[in-house]
């Protein structure tokens, strides 16, 4: 063991195999922080965008946000991976390798957000956006065998009107891959009130909402998300414990975290994993479930987000396997998708 508790490399949990096996879902992953470096390399190159280093290694460790300070230093990151998502045939491509990299990890299903606006620069149209990953996501199916969908992304910081037009591609393409409707971005002093017609308009619908929440900003946000956005999930959650009635109203009414441990503590969200309120809420009944958030930004998988939460936050075995099945009951999947995940789950009760 380290001394932060995991272990070590070169190190073996007897447990370690199992948890690598166990089918794991993953509600909240942003595709534009979880590219391969090398991938990153690759793209950089062939399409002339400036990178702060042509060795792989050295490329992964200056994207990796280890020494961030807040959510403002961590979304930094985004700058350099979005440049490089700007055709059909990267996005395509990165969906695609992004599918076989969860599969690698026994992820059954993952539903992976991004905002399509920010792949516009060079000419896309958002709707080719959304083609060009919804066709790596069913390339990667048809290989791998990991089921997925996207969840559209607006900006907290952009203005109503492109979350509304973001909404109404949402709905569009709700047939064709889309599964649910976000607001990401930067969270102090960019209110969900702001984006209420776009979180209506995807309400009536029918388009289920999760929104970020809870991370650069006190629970107030997280009763915004509920009350003004219709969220039945939020991301992240982190300071829902400092609203004792919010968090039983959260529990009660079935809503949702999308735990993201080692984002948080990069954002400072949480100052070390051990203070991580997820073994709070997991007792107090709450619905949590693990995620990434960012495979490359954040220097992670889902597997090692679950060693976490039984190194450093106590989860047993049958604790590790209820949060895989929380996070599998509140997939934005069909009823019967999400019954076949759950029986996926049985013989590792």
């Amino acid at each position: 063991m380290t001394e932060s508790g995991v272990t070590a490399p070169g190190e073996r949990d007897p447990q370690d195999s199992r948890l690598e096996h166990l089918p794991k879902p993953e509600l909240h992953v942003h595709l534009d922080g979880s590219l391969r470096p090398a991938t990153l390399l690759e793209l950089g190159l062939s399409r002339g965008i400036p990178l702060p280093s042509h060795d792989v290694d050295e490329l992964r460790s200056a994207v990796v946000a280890d020494d961030a300070r807040s959510l403002t230093d961590y979304l930094r990151a985004f700058d350099l991976t979005v440049s490089v998502m700007q055709d059909a045939e990267a996005l395509e491509r990165i969906a695609f390798e992004l599918a076989e990299d969860q599969a690698t990890e026994h992820i059954r299903y993952f539903e992976v957000r991004f905002c399509p606006t920010l792949n516009t620069q060079r000419g896309l149209a958002p709707e080719q956006v959304l083609e060009a990953v919804s066709k790596g996501l069913r390339r990667g199916q048809t290989a791998f065998g990991v089921r997925s969908s996207i969840i559209v992304c607006a900006l907290r910081h952009l203005p109503s009107s492109a979350s509304h037009e973001l909404a109404e591609l949402a709905v569009g393409f709700r047939e064709h891959g889309v599964c649910g409707f976000d607001l990401a971005g930067p969270e102090a002093g960019h209110p969900v009130r702001d984006h209420a017609g776009a979180f209506a308009l995807a309400h009536r619908s029918g388009l289920p909402i999760t929104i970020h929440a809870g991370e650069a900003a006190g629970p107030e946000s997280i009763r915004e998300a509920m009350d003004v956005g219709h969220a039945v999930r939020i991301g992240h959650g982190t300071r829902l414990w400092e609203d004792p009635e919010l968090m039983a109203r959260a529990r009660d009414g079935g809503v949702a975290l999308e735990i993201c441990l080692t984002s948080n503590v990069q954002t400072g969200a949480v100052s070390a994993y051990e203070a991580h309120p997820l073994r709070r809420y997991f007792d107090f009944g709450v619905d949590v479930t693990l995620c990434t958030d960012n495979r490359l930004v954040s220097g992670v998988t889902l597997t090692d987000e679950y060693r976490r939460a039984r190194e450093l936050l106590s989860f047993s075995w049958d604790e590790l396997v209820q949060l895989a099945r929380n996070g599998f009951s509140h997939a934005f999947a069909s009823a019967e998708a999400r019954a076949a995940f759950l029986g996926a789950l049985d013989v590792y009760a």
